[in-house]
Parts: structure tokens; sequence; C-alpha cells
């Protein structure tokens, strides 16, 4: 079982980024995949996740509008897409799932999660 998140990197107020999460060794289709970020000093939070069924993607109050996550089953990956990227987005961003169907609070204890990427918004 693996996740791995790519597509972070430095950019300026206001830009876009576009995160991937590629999976392999499961069952990709059939569980809900999650994004979570952690600045430095801060716990980690959940940004975005999206159920197995692609129903009522959920996010964090403070990506509301400037985020938009999506999966290609066919490809094994999950994709958040960032615009109006803000100095507080700064962070590393993980994907994970528990293997769960629908987005409910990640089950630490059977997580899996990808390595990071380091998304960096300069002002």
């Amino acid at each position: 079982v693996q996740l791995q998140a790519s597509g972070g990197g430095q950019v300026q107020t206001g830009g876009p980024l576009r995160l991937s999460c590629a999976a392999s060794g499961f069952a990709f289709g059939d569980y809900a995949i999650g994004w979570f970020r952690q600045a430095p000093g801060k716990e980690r939070e959940g940004v975005s996740c999206i159920s197995a069924s692609v129903d009522r993607p959920a996010y964090v109050d403070s990506v509301k509008g400037r985020f938009t996550i999506s999966r290609d089953n066919a490809k094994d990956t999950v994709y958040l897409q960032m615009d109006s990227l803000k100095p507080e987005d700064t962070a590393v961003y993980y994907c994970a799932t528990d293997f769960s169907e629908t987005c409910m609070v990640l089950d630490v204890s059977k997580a899996q999660w990808g390595q990071g990427t380091q998304v960096t918004v300069s002002s």
C-alpha cells in the first residue's frame, strides 16, 4: 500500500498549484481519500476529502471556494487544485486514507499516509 503526493512548490499569493496523490497496492476506487496539511509549529489539519462515491466533497472552511478535490479512479489518483493561494496555506501537504468509503473523522490507527509535499506561498 502506497500513497505518493506530489506537485508542491513555491508560488506567490494568488497563484495556483495542483497537488496529486498517486495510490498503489489497494482498491483505490473503494475508499475515501483525504488531504491534510501541517504548518510549522501547528497541528495537522484536514483540508479536504473525497469519498469513494465522489458525493459531497468536504473542505475545511478556510479553503472553501479556493480548493477543489477530484479523483480519477482509472489513474488511481486524487488531485487537489488550489487556487487563490494565501501565505497561510503554506504547509506540508499529505494525502491519506483509513480505508473507509466515506469522509468521516480519520481513524488514525488505520490510516495510510503518503509522504508530504511542501507548499510555500510567498506574499
